[in-house]
């Protein structure tokens, strides 16, 4: 156990408190954990703050006012009139008191509006108190895309595929198929296999993209479309090759180029413009904007401007795939929903960006460069979690208006039912890694998570999205009543709901009538086991076996303990015999949250068929191939999407949830 500088040092800790940095934290366990002084203090310097420095001054007036429907706030610094300019075009004079200020009233419409003051303009944003909840019970695949290609796709999964595996759970009553993060990655080889990190949260990876399906190839000349269909890889093999998939659809798109509708530079939104400049200005300079010589590193400089102009052919036809993109996209959600899904699609959002990439020189002035987000120690990644991203900057983000969150979240809400918001509580808190420290020498940083509930509640509503939040880890107290206030979706899965910790042991499992309602429940996650994998510990055996335990035997031990533990519960529960089978286990698992009174009940197409490999292993990079596996059985042969959706244990399994939630 550290000493936290609140003992140490009353003035730092002042400080730190000041700037939302903690000088302690209750660990995953319920246990103090002190953070130390040098921590505190690089923290506090890569949010541009001197230790030095006496605390700051309260703000008198906000930079931006986020407020529920049902609110009023009070900006006691504001006297004399102002005047609150509706979004709609409508005006409402407010008149100041000189003792007590202006009061914005509650009742206003909701959107994004602006209050004008003697002293300029402060946006002004009305959130609905709370999101409606999803229409009845539902239960959905969650799936790894690139992870299911068909024998029509481009060695990888794309979005005919998500419109196949679509349609086919529709028909077996599913509402909802939660998707892995399609984000754009950076132009170019080597592609970024994981979905987690990309280019830009705002925009779409080209790899996703069905060649055949564009308006370009059906009118190619037969010739350009035969040439075109050579290009398709046939096989798929034990990894998933993305360079070879990204060079031939390259490839392919640029022989339909010369057939396409061009869009018009010009009259591009804003943002897709910039985003396509990027992309035609790194295919020159390089991936990395920070390395690009200093008139470029700034999108609106008139050297990138004339980029602009010199590379129009590039920057277009970088437009023009997403813009193909957002149109397969839409239809997709179409025909879901057309098929009788009640939510449609469900985005994944990642919890940030490459720093490198479109996005990090889109929205530089909103981050802080000088450290990096990750996760503090505990049981499960004994050695904490370095993401390698950069985090929000609380005061610049706020300055700006969060416009960066609102345009991320709406992106991903255009064809979309929901959302799903990767560790959810980076809108509460984010651990902070300093530059040239280990996740260990970190500590959090806390947000305005009123104020950024409010812009993702805001955007879902006007939508008509529901909105998931990944809510496992390290929590504060208050978070999950936060979410579940505001209509948002917890997630609990079934290896850690347990509990309270008793004397720093975990708690037994929660039964599932015990479990909460207002969640998306579900046996696992893309960063754990799967069921079969978690049935024969091979989650144990493969951290083991890379040094990432610090006590194998003890990792071990507890996992059969909890093994024993579980299998007797699903025995209590009659849902399986003594001398049930690994498959009928796995089976049971689906059962069991099925009971549960979740709201939404998640399984993915490998537990189906018994896929043993998780497919990413927290705390690795290429010491296991994460993002690269295709979905395979137990034997490890891989299966093609029109496979699976033909094999009668996916039927069962969708049968049981199915049933659940009826």
């Amino acid at each position: 156990m550290t000493t936290g500088p609140d003992a140490a040092d009353p003035a730092l800790a002042e400080l730190a408190a000041a700037h939302g940095v903690a000088t302690e934290y209750r660990d995953q366990r319920d246990r103090r954990v002190g953070i130390r002084a040098e921590s505190v203090v690089a923290v506090l310097a890569a949010l541009g703050v001197d230790p030095s420095s006496p605390p700051p001054a309260p703000d008198a007036t906000p930079p931006i006012v986020v407020l529920r429907s049902s609110q009023q706030r009070t900006l006691s610094s504001i006297r004399g009139r102002a005047r609150l300019l509706l979004e709609t075009g409508d005006s409402r004079e407010l008149d100041g008191s000189p003792d007590d200020g202006v009061t914005i009233p509650a009742g206003l419409p909701l959107g994004w509006h602006r209050l004008d003051t003697p002293d300029g303009e402060i946006p002004v944003v009305v959130a609905p108190d709370r999101l409606a909840p999803p229409p009845k019970r539902q239960w959905g695949w969650a799936i790894q895309l690139y992870a299911v290609a068909s024998r029509r796709s481009w060695g990888l999964g794309d979005l005919a595929d998500l419109r196949q595996i679509g349609q086919w759970s529709a028909a077996h009553g599913a509402g909802l198929v939660l998707v892995n993060p399609l984000h754009a990655v950076a132009p170019g080889l080597p592609v970024q296999p994981s979905p987690y990190y990309p280019s830009s949260r705002r925009w779409t990876n080209p790899l996703y993209l069905r060649i055949e399906d564009t308006a370009a190839y059906a009118a190619a000349p037969v010739g350009v479309r035969a040439a075109v269909d050579a290009m398709r890889p046939v096989t798929v093999g034990e990894r998933i090759d993305r360079d070879a998939a990204w060079a031939a659809k390259q490839a392919a798109l640029t022989l339909l180029w010369p057939y396409a509708e061009r869009p018009d530079t010009d009259r591009l939104d804003t943002d897709l413009r910039d985003f396509a400049t990027w992309c035609a200005i790194a295919e020159g300079l390089g991936r990395d904007w920070r390395a690009w010589p200093d008139e470029y590193q700034r999108p609106a400089s008139a050297a990138v401007a004339n980029a602009r102009r010199e590379l129009a052919d590039r920057v277009d036809f970088h437009a023009w795939q997403q813009l193909l993109l957002d149109q397969q996209l839409g239809d997709v959600q179409r025909a879901l929903t057309a098929d009788g899904m009640a939510v449609g699609v469900v985005h994944d959002l990642a919890v940030g960006i490459d720093p490198s990439g479109a996005d990090g020189w889109a929205w530089q002035d909103a981050l802080a460069h000088g450290a990096r987000i990750g996760a503090p120690p505990d049981s499960f990644n004994q050695q904490g979690q370095d993401w390698g991203m950069p985090p929000w900057h609380p005061r610049r983000l706020a300055e700006l208006g969060y416009a960066p969150v609102r345009d991320m979240v709406r992106s991903l809400l255009r064809h979309s039912g929901g959302i799903r918001i990767d560790h959810v509580l980076g809108l509460f808190r984010s651990w902070w890694i300093p530059a040239g420290g280990t996740p260990r020498d970190g500590t959090y940083v806390s947000y305005d998570a009123d104020a950024l509930l409010g812009i993702v509640t805001l955007e879902a509503a006007r939508a008509g999205a529901m909105v998931i939040g990944e809510d496992l880890g390290t929590l504060p107290p208050g978070v999950r009543k936060s979410l579940r206030d505001r209509g948002i979706l917890g997630t609990s899965v079934l290896w850690f709901e347990r509990e309270r910790p008793v004397a720093g042991k975990p708690g037994r499992l929660v039964p599932p009538a015990k479990w909460r309602e207002d969640a998306a429940a579900s046996v696992t996650t893309h960063d754990l086991p799967t069921a079969l994998g978690w049935l024969r510990g091979e989650h144990v055996r493969v951290r083991a076996s890379l040094g990432l335990l610090d006590d194998p035997d003890a990792e071990w031990e507890s996992w059969r303990r909890e093994r024993d533990e579980l299998v007797a519960l699903l025995v209590e529960l009659d849902l399986v015999g003594a001398d049930a089978d690994e498959d009928a286990l796995a089976l049971a698992l689906h059962a069991f949250v099925g009971l549960t009174r979740c709201r939404v009940v998640l399984a993915a197409p490998a537990d189906a068929v018994g896929d043993v490999r998780q497919p990413n292993l927290p705390g690795t990079t290429d010491e296991y191939p994460n993002w690269r596996l295709p979905l395979a059985d137990a034997a490890g042969h891989v299966m093609l999407l029109d496979d699976l959706l033909a094999d009668p244990r996916v039927a069962r399994l969708a049968a049981v949830l199915a049933a659940a939630v009826r």
